[in-house]
């Protein structure tokens, strides 16, 4: 079984920029990387996530039609098991209270402190094992 980490977020250069970050890992076969470009994408790749162990979601707050934080409280009806941590571009309180009170396992800003998240990961990992 697939260990799987979904990253959420409209901007078409993060997919490369995770894959590039998480390089290592990705070959490795630690965990699989999966990408959705909107909240209703992210919702219906939770929804048939199917034999992946879905460990860790990432998910961009603004995004065009359903933003992160609407998306927030459906996945976690979909999978309350699995923490979301959501990414801003715009780490004001009230982001991180609206995040937090939606049920968000923590808030990263951008520029993406790739070290502290690879720590996230690596703890969901072994939670998982």
């Amino acid at each position: 079984m697939s260990v799987l980490v979904l990253v959420v977020d409209d901007e078409p250069d993060v997919e490369a920029l995770f894959r590039q970050q998480f390089r290592r890992d990705l070959r490795a076969q630690r965990f699989v990387m999966d990408f959705a470009i909107s909240a209703a994408d992210a919702l219906a790749r939770i929804a048939g996530a199917g034999d992946q162990a879905l460990i860790l979601i990432l998910s961009d707050v603004n995004m065009p039609g359903m933003t992160g934080l609407e998306m927030l409280p459906k996945a976690k009806a979909l999978r309350p098991d699995v923490p979301i941590i959501m990414i801003t571009a715009y780490g004001d309180p009230e982001t991180k209270r609206k995040a937090l009170e939606g049920g968000a396992a923590g808030l990263l800003t951008k520029p993406i402190d790739f070290t502290l998240l690879r720590q996230e990961i690596d703890t969901r990992l072994a939670q998982a094992a």
